[in-house]
């Protein structure tokens, strides 16, 4: 990786300390509302810019709505590129101390791949820390060949109420390096309801790869 390359990952890590305070916090308790059934609906919008190295860099938008147990999402370029897909799950939650939250989920996929895909999204939670997964299968309903697996295994600590690091990795179709499974870490900042996030891939490799987080709840 080159001496320029270099600096710009650092410099996009560093970019998260220019922002303040609660975005996931409030995300935590939108949805626990929703859950409870003290608040009808619960919404958030997930913005992830991919900076990627010797490929076209592409923005990944995420939306979700959440109603009691109720989970829709939509996504655009998570999948593969230029692929949408639309989602439907059951929200469940176990626990006080040590909390459990699962989503079952079944998505439509379409645009350069066409399938369907069963997924999963949980979260273990205890104090300061939370182990997640967000993984999918997709059927390609034109070639089974097409077929593939995606994950994001996250482990975060919250230090602050306004700051989060951690470690995470990624097994996605969208674009590729020498390893199919990029590794990195991350540092977030947040304010009320809203969340800024760096992630970097692969560190020290010739396709170190970037994500950009942009996060609101409403």
């Amino acid at each position: 990786m080159t001496p320029s390359r270099t600096l710009l990952l650092l410099l996009l890590l560093l970019l998260p300390t220019i922002a303040a305070a609660q975005g996931t916090q409030a995300a935590t308790a939108a949805k626990a509302e929703t859950l409870s059934g003290s608040k009808p609906w619960a919404y958030s919008m997930t913005v992830d810019g991919y900076i990627v190295p010797s490929a076209d860099s592409y923005v990944d938008p995420v939306f979700t709505a959440d109603h009691n147990w109720l989970h829709l999402e939509g996504r655009y370029n998570d999948e593969n590129l230029r692929t949408g897909s639309i989602w439907v799950g059951y929200n469940l939650s176990w626990g006080e101390t040590v909390t459990f939250e699962f989503t079952p989920m079944l998505g439509g996929v379409f645009g350069r791949t066409t399938g369907i895909a069963p997924g999963i999204e949980a979260a273990l939670t205890y104090k300061k820390l939370q182990l997640s997964l967000s993984n999918e299968y997709v059927f390609d309903t034109t070639a089974k060949a097409g077929n593939f697996y995606d994950s994001w295994p996250q482990l975060t600590y919250s230090a602050l109420a306004w700051l989060k690091v951690g470690l995470a990795a990624q097994h996605t179709k969208a674009f590729e390096t020498k390893s199919q499974l990029q590794r990195g870490f991350f540092a977030g900042v947040s304010h009320k309801n809203l969340e800024f996030t760096t992630f970097i891939f692969d560190v020290g490799r010739n396709d170190t790869s970037a994500v950009l987080e942009v996060g609101y709840t409403f």
